[in-house]
């Protein structure tokens, strides 16, 4: 065997093939941050880099051209028929994620409804996107059936939460909505109001609303709220039960059912449940702030345009010094 020949035709072309392929993908993914906003077209030149490096490896290899032309034409074959095999899940799905990338819907830390599901999001990616339910687990939708599906968005700059109640047609509606909007007020929700939901054979639906600023509280806001609409209720005398109430127990005509008040009334224990539900999506919105801040910083820094150079060192300087101190707080987040 002539071990220099196969040294120099074969192992050498094929190793530095691969090598120049292997520093090329190195510096594509040093360049392209693995950022939210950068993901997909990470991914996707990734992906395009290795069909390239394959079709480098099967011309550096010193075959004949015939040879080379059918290895070429079968891994043509091999690709085209892993598309054709794949199109309706992985094409979709990456197709999907690119429009979803475009429109620009909704973002990390955000919270979404997609059918049945609800939860903060947690990744974006360009066949999935992952989110995190109020029983902590992580939910993978692929970006196929987000786009099939209307996708319900609780919007950052705040958002009406509301709670339904069931009464009876011997308490006035007036009294209930006072005593609703103030169950709202104590819940912290600002410019409360009430609806009527329905008429039903033996009671009456109400529905209270309120808006609520900090979107991060959502879930421990809806069940404080809930919490104060028993209270208020109770406290006025209003039984939370229809007409149709029976209990086999014999009772005092007179008594009504409503539980008596504790000796010490204190605050609700899971006003701060979203710190254990959603603390990945949680950290993922924290990273996107941090990533966004860290850009503007960047861009204000390429744009500084001072005539003092000893002004523009420390501009420079400063910026710098807020750059990295981001970037360190991102890198210790994202290693939670």
């Amino acid at each position: 065997m002539n071990w220099t020949a196969l040294v120099f035709d074969w192992l050498l072309p094929a190793g530095a093939t691969l090598g120049v392929a292997a520093a090329l993908f190195w510096s594509l993914r040093r360049l392209i941050p693995d950022d939210p906003s950068t993901r997909i077209i990470r991914q996707l030149v990734s992906m395009v880099v290795i069909v390239v490096a394959n079709v480098a490896l099967i011309l550096a290899l010193p075959l004949e051209s015939t040879t080379t032309g059918q290895l070429l034409s079968l891994f043509g074959l091999v690709i085209t028929a892993v598309i054709a095999l794949s199109s309706t899940t992985f094409v979709s799905n990456a197709m999907a994620g690119l429009m979803l990338r475009y429109v620009g819907g909704f973002h990390p830390g955000d919270f979404i409804r997609v059918g049945e599901q609800f939860g903060r999001v947690t990744e974006k990616g360009l066949l999935h996107t992952e989110i995190q339910s109020e029983d902590r687990d992580l939910i993978t939708l692929p970006n196929l059936f987000i786009m099939n599906q209307p996708v319900r968005v609780v919007r950052s700059s705040g958002t009406l939460i509301s709670a339904d109640v069931s009464l009876g047609y011997d308490v006035h509606r007036h009294r209930i909505r006072d005593r609703l909007k103030e169950a709202a007020t104590d819940a912290e929700l600002a410019d409360p109001f009430v609806q009527i939901t329905s008429l039903g054979d033996y009671s009456v639906s109400y529905r209270v609303y309120g808006f609520l600023e900090d979107v991060s509280n959502l879930v421990s806001k809806r069940n404080e709220l809930r919490g104060k609409m028993l209270d208020r209720l109770h406290d006025d005398g209003i039984e939370i039960v229809s007409p149709s109430f029976m209990n086999q127990r014999r009772l005092d005509p007179a008594r009504r059912m409503i539980p008596a008040p504790p000796r010490e009334a204190g605050d609700d224990e899971d006003t701060h449940a979203e710190q254990l539900m959603f603390d990945k999506a949680e950290i993922a919105a924290r990273v996107n702030r941090l990533r966004v801040k860290r850009d503007e910083l960047k861009a204000e820094l390429e744009q500084l345009d001072i005539t003092d150079e000893a002004a523009l060192e420390r501009e420079r300087s400063w910026r710098e010094r807020q750059i990295g101190y981001l970037q360190d707080m991102i890198d210790t987040l994202e290693k939670r």
